[in-house]
């Protein structure tokens, strides 16, 4: 398989799960937490990179910075999986919501780039994964992917 093949799967998965993500906000009413947006933007960054590569012909350098993209969406994921695992250190009040409700993202488009929940909320599992655990999925499977475009040249 080519690896534009490859950028182009990753581009369509990255939509999907933005999409996916705001029907769980809009249809399950699952608010997003700082962290949940924080990945919002990894996937969105992720498949821009993928767009650039596409459009640009330098898959290589755009495997590069979507890698970094997704291995920040990976740490994302495993910091919100621990604050999950360690409900003591919530007080009540995400102290990061204020910062990302400040970004300029969420003040231009807050339907996708608001926080309003909790880092520590509990998600029901869909599928057997709560949304964290298959954005850690996903943002490793994509790491893996982009390692594999970067090796092969």
């Amino acid at each position: 398989m080519k690896s534009r093949h490859f950028l182009i799967a990753v581009l369509l998965l990255c939509t999907g799960f933005i999409l996916f993500a705001l029907y769980l906000q809009f249809f399950w009413k699952i608010l997003p937490c700082p962290l949940c947006v924080l990945q919002r933007y990894a996937f969105i960054g992720t498949g821009i990179f993928c767009a650039l590569g596409l459009v640009s012909g330098k898959i290589r350098a755009s495997a590069f910075a979507a890698l970094l993209s997704s291995l920040a969406g990976m740490g994302l994921a495993i910091y919100q999986l621990w604050v999950i695992a360690h409900p003591a250190i919530q007080c009540g009040r995400d102290p990061m919501e204020a910062v990302i409700n400040g970004l300029w993202p969420a003040k231009w488009l807050p339907v996708l780039f608001h926080s309003d929940s909790l880092c520590g909320d509990i998600l029901e599992p869909i599928l057997g994964l709560t949304p964290p655990q298959w954005s850690l999925v996903w943002f490793f499977i994509f790491a893996v992917v982009f390692a594999g475009i970067m090796r092969r040249g």
